[in-house]
């Protein structure tokens, strides 16, 4: 395995290549960086693919973009990069934030891909439940009572706390540009994008996901034509780190029957 530095742009971004054979562009998640990946990158290399995982611009040691950027920007950077490694077609994989992008690059790009692994993707919004219901509803009349002088410098604290109780924990956590980057990320719903999706794909899934739920998984299986499902029992929103050996013989089974 290597790490190094290229440029896309006017930006610095690190990158891990491991392997030779069959490319195989993996796209981390919100927060992550290629350190996660680095147990199912070894695994699938030994089994004779070319596995490449960049740090997206923000994560990682990669530059954070100048900008906040949307979807079609990360988009926009991925066709690049591949353009840079001169990856003319690759199997495409993008787990959680880097299937958003995975998803469109796939349906913008079906030319390129000759598979595509969605791993607790994101991407589509669910119909709320009533937890989170009741979370909308207080913060209907939190802003109302913020709205006072009184009480307006505990605003920004509790639009924090709100997002931590709608899952979006990566909100508090992120700064500047890329706060602003996720939300423009979070404000595109891609359910309109699945059926154009003309890659063979597979959806692998952990039963206990807590960030995004279960029945997302079965949404993209009803939309996505030619996808299969894989539901990991027991496993959460990071199958890469729970069950990383698992999921790389998935992947290598399902990769190696596209060849």
């Amino acid at each position: 395995m290597s790490e190094k530095i290229i440029s896309i742009g006017n930006l610095r971004i690190n990158l891990s290549v491991s392997g030779s054979g069959e490319p195989l562009l993996i796209l981390h998640g919100w927060g992550s960086s290629i350190k996660s990946w680095l147990r199912v990158q070894e695994f699938l290399a030994e089994k004779g693919f070319k596995v490449i995982i960049p740090d997206l611009p923000g994560f990682g040691q990669s530059d954070a973009p100048q900008r906040a950027w949307a979807v079609g920007d990360y988009h926009d950077f991925i066709s690049k990069l591949s353009e840079e490694l001169k990856l003319s077609s690759f199997f495409l994989l993008g787990h959680s934030f880097g299937g958003r992008i995975s998803i469109r690059f796939a349906r913008k790009h079906p030319e390129k891909i000759k598979a595509l692994i969605l791993c607790n993707a994101s991407g589509i919004k669910l119909e709320l439940d009533s937890k989170t219901k009741a979370v909308f509803a207080i913060s209907r009349l939190g802003s109302f009572l913020f709205s006072k002088r009184l009480l307006s410098g505990f605003k920004k604290v509790a639009k924090n706390i709100f997002y931590f109780f709608l899952r979006h924990k990566d909100y508090v956590r992120a700064k500047g540009i890329m706060r602003e980057t996720l939300k423009l990320v979070i404000a595109e719903d891609l359910l309109p994008e699945l059926p154009q999706i003309k890659s063979k794909t597979l959806i692998v899934w952990g039963e206990k996901d807590n960030m995004v739920p279960l029945k997302a998984a079965h949404i993209f299986k009803e939309n996505i034509p030619n996808s299969e499902l894989k539901i990991f029992p027991r496993v959460k929103h990071s199958p890469h780190r729970e069950i990383p050996e698992d999921l790389a013989k998935t992947i290598d089974n399902f990769l190696k029957n596209k060849l």
